[in-house]
């Protein structure tokens, strides 16, 4: 179901760019070229998502964040930027966003990170906790933290629990490795590694030995997607 966008950017390139790609998957957008403007437009409420530049014309993104939520007003933000340094992002969390998406970026990720906040606001409006997650044969009880594939159960690590977790929240979808980064190990840098490729091998291996169907797909370039099929 396409949801209402609001994008307050102030590069028409990358505004343009951006809203074709939302358009094409369905949603409406709505655009602002500095931040007063788009404070203006995102005081209605009436927006499921809000998509900022942080360094705007007018007033900066950060702050059009701030005001929004001193009103009161709870729209999820996704905040875009060219600055990313760890105390950049700890920033614009701490004021009010959602998320936070360096530049440059992959229009896959910022779809993944906004269907992300789509679903979390979904969550927190029917009140309903989920308890399972089924990905084909595979089960996640939530509750107890125990993992079934076709009723055996898989001993997992915490770690490797975690990111079977983030990836069954974000089934059929490709997952980057500095989503998995951010969200799994709660880095907000690149450690120069290769954590993730490692424990996603392990992960794979205790998912699909003795199983015969692959579950836990690498997509080559992009990072990750747990699927059925």
């Amino acid at each position: 179901m396409g949801r209402r966008i609001l994008l307050i950017e102030d590069d028409a390139d990358t505004a343009g760019y951006l809203a074709r790609g939302l358009a094409e998957q369905g949603h409406v957008v709505d655009r602002a070229g500095d931040g007063r403007d788009g404070l203006f437009m995102a005081s209605d409420g009436v927006f499921d998502l809000i998509i900022i530049d942080r360094m705007l014309p007018g007033l900066d993104g950060l702050s059009v964040v701030r005001a929004l939520r001193a009103a009161g007003i709870g729209t999820p933000v996704l905040i875009l930027s060219a600055l990313g340094s760890v105390d950049d992002r700890i920033d614009g969390l701490e004021g009010g966003s959602d998320d936070y998406l360096a530049k440059p970026f992959a229009f896959a990720e910022l779809l993944a990170r906004a269907n992300a906040l789509f679903r979390r606001a979904e969550g927190k409006a029917s009140g309903t906790v989920e308890t399972r997650l089924t990905v084909g044969d595979l089960e996640i009880d939530l509750l107890g933290r125990v993992v079934r594939r076709r009723g055996t159960t898989i001993e997992l690590k915490p770690r490797e629990y975690s990111l079977l977790e983030y990836l069954a929240r974000n089934a059929g979808r490709v997952v980057t490795r500095t989503m998995l980064l951010e969200q799994v190990w709660d880095y907000h840098f690149d450690p120069g590694t290769n954590v993730v490729d490692v424990h996603v091998s392990r992960l794979r291996r205790k998912l699909e030995e003795g199983f015969g169907q692959p579950i836990l797909h690498t997509v080559r370039g992009a990072g990750y997607r747990l699927a059925a099929a």
